[in-house]
Parts: C-alpha cells; structure tokens; sequence
C-alpha cells in the first residue's frame, strides 16, 4: 500500500487537509460508480431515451413532475456554469493550473447550454427528481474541484506534471464530444422526433462516442488539476458512462432490427 501511495504521488497533490475533499472523493466516486451499475441493471437516470424509465405504472407516472428536455438539461448544467465563472472572482490569481482548471470547467458547461440552446434536438421529457440529482452532482462536482484545487496553492508540484498533455486530452474531448452531438442533431429533419441509428464519425464503431469524448474531458480536466477529486471523479465518472452507454446499446438492440452488430457502446471494437 505504501508503494502505491508513492507511485500516485508522482502523479498527484498529496490528499488535502480538508476531511470534507476527502469525504467528497469518496462519496463522488461511489455514487458515480454505483450509477454505472445502476444502468447495466436497468435502472436508469431519467432523461434522453429513458426520460420514463422506472416510471412504474401509469398512475405513478402521471403523478411525476415533468420538465421538456430543453428546460430540464438547462438546469442540469447552468448551476455548474455558473459555479465554474464565479471561481475566476473567488479564487483569483492563483496560478497558472488553477486559471486553466476555472477555465475548463467553465467552457465545458458553457458548451453544454449553447448545445442545449442551439444544437440539440428534443424528443422527450425529464423527470424533476432526476433533473435535480444530475443539478446537484454537476454542480457539486465542480464546487468541490475547484476547492480542491485552491487547497493545492502553497503545495510542492507533482514530480510528473500532466498539466500540458490535460490541456491537449480536454481539447480533444471538448471538440469531438461537440462534434458528435452536432452528427446526432442532424438525424432529424424539421418536426422529427422519432429516433434513428447515428450515422458518421466514430457512430460507424461506437454507439455513444459523445460519451467516449466526454470520458476524455474529464481525465483532461483531472490532468489538469492534478488533485485526489478530480481523479475519483474522473473515474467514477468513466464507470458511469461506460454503464450509460451499455444500456443505451441495448436500447437500439431492441429498438431497431438492422442495428449493426459490430457498433459496439463506447470504446471501438472492445465495449
């Protein structure tokens, strides 16, 4: 164990002082991870394609307090938004890691309201109770990120720095996470909202390759900082894709007939 520990080191701030950072990497990584799972067993956060997942009859259904997906995937992300600007002003001038880290969260959740407002197509709705966990685990996430990395301040550097190949990993993630969502809002025509098998790009291998890209992101961000958090969250938030992405291959499995075979969920040729 405590070789493990040293070779992490290498790669990383030591732990924080703070028990409430630790306790959220703990807790982030475990709720991320148990999600993942959540959705290979079938039950499913509920929004996109299972906006009515584990509605229960129709009565409970009814009695589900809906938001349209425009409204309910702004308030998913603007929070976060909102939490990664104001760290420019709260925790200012603290180095060039930090400034790069408010700026990455900050653009990758700017980039998912303009794609909100701008680029994405709706067919369905989102159950509140959902809208409002993914809200506070976005916005949480970041609040605790940013912390983190403001109690790194008047710490030694890791001895192996990943701050540059972050920045390459997070523009890599954020444009080709853009990208594909881009190739998704173009299926439909005017008025469509059935849905159909993704073509282009790397839907050709993959079913979710906007969550392959979003699993990069976030080991650029992690990168970046450098931190315990943002590593577990890194992590769990891999587990929780890799799940999302499995159950949504099975979606199109029994959703359409001609479904290739050899598209797999998120990592080309393997899962």
């Amino acid at each position: 164990m405590v070789v493990i520990m040293s070779m992490l080191l290498n790669f990383m701030f030591p732990p924080p002082s703070s028990l409430v950072v630790t306790a959220m990497s703990v807790v982030s990584f475990v709720v991320l991870a148990n999600s993942g799972f959540s959705e290979i067993r079938g039950k499913h956060l509920n929004y996109s394609k299972f906006w009515n997942a584990n509605s229960g009859n129709a009565a409970a259904a009814q009695r589900q307090i809906k938001l349209s997906g425009r409204a309910g995937m702004l308030l998913l992300y603007t929070p976060a938004f909102l939490a990664g600007a104001a760290s420019f002003w709260i925790f200012p001038h603290e180095g060039l890691r930090s400034t790069l880290l408010h700026s990455a969260v900050t653009l990758h959740y700017f980039k998912r309201d303009f794609e909100v407002l701008f680029v994405h197509k709706f067919s369905g709705s989102m159950v509140l109770d959902s809208a409002i966990s993914i809200t506070l685990s976005y916005f949480s996430s970041v609040v605790t990120m940013i912390y983190a990395q403001h109690l790194t301040r008047e710490l030694p550097e890791p001895p192996i720095n990943l701050m540059y190949p972050g920045i390459v990993l997070f523009l890599v993630g954020i444009m080709g996470n853009f990208y594909h969502h881009y190739l998704l809002s173009k299926l439909r025509g005017a008025g469509e909202k059935e849905y159909k098998i993704p073509k282009g790009g790397l839907f050709e291998l993959v079913i979710c390759p906007h969550y392959l890209f979003e699993i990069i992101v976030f080991y650029g961000v992690s990168f970046i900082s450098q931190t315990l958090y943002s590593f577990s969250f890194a992590i769990g938030t891999t587990i929780y894709l890799l799940g999302r992405s499995y159950a949504t291959r099975k979606w199109y499995l029994s959703k359409f007939e001609d479904f290739p075979n050899h598209v797999k969920a998120v990592i080309p040729f393997i899962f």
